[in-house]
């Protein structure tokens, strides 16, 4: 009997561990007040984050891709293998989506949560954002984890971008990201739409 609740006792053990190790611990959320992490008390580092706050929200969250000069270097490097290098290459790309739509006045109204702004140098900044995806394990159900967008600014506009950004298979019938006759790049899973 003692060796049954023992084994008893190690296999209840291993299934709770199982739970911690692949369930989510902490979901990801944004901070309260996001406007705070775009600034900085030094000028050039404060124009960068400026223009990264603006790249987040008012291009990708919002889609006002009618501005991305106001943000992006002409020559734009894209170190996403979903896109093409170069400013209108990424235009043409997220702009074929729509019109902009609306950016609320109030930041905890952004649909894009913001979790980090990171620097390096005065001319770096990751900008960490979260990712509710879908959990593969539970059809259904969603998980959070984190997105980051990283930039290298040159005179107050990303010349330079890093990401997470995966190349993605062709849906069926081959056509969509990925697929022939496909939009250049389209969102890897989970990025924001």
């Amino acid at each position: 009997m003692a060796l049954m609740k023992n084994i008893l006792a190690v296999v209840l053990f291993f299934a709770l561990a199982c739970v911690n190790l692949f369930g989510q611990a902490a979901p990801v959320v944004g901070v309260a007040d996001p406007t705070s992490l775009f600034t900085d008390k030094d000028p050039v580092l404060h124009k960068n984050k400026q223009a990264a706050m603006h790249i987040v929200i008012d291009l990708l969250a919002y889609g006002h891709w009618n501005e991305a000069d106001k943000w992006l270097t002409e020559r734009y490097i894209q170190h996403n293998p979903g896109f093409a290098s170069g400013r209108d290459t990424v235009m043409r790309a997220f702009g074929a989506r729509g019109a902009g739509r609306p950016i609320p006045a109030d930041p905890k109204e952004w649909s894009t949560k913001i979790v980090a702004v990171t620097t390096q140098g005065n001319d770096i900044v990751c900008v960490a954002s979260v990712s509710t995806r879908p959990d593969p394990r539970n059809p259904g159900q969603t998980y959070t984890t984190t997105h980051f967008d990283m930039w290298r600014f040159v005179d107050g506009k990303a010349d330079e971008h890093w990401d997470e950004g995966q190349i993605n298979a062709a849906p069926a019938g081959g056509r969509g990201p990925g697929g022939p006759g496909a939009a250049p790049g389209g969102p890897p899973p989970g990025a924001r739409q």
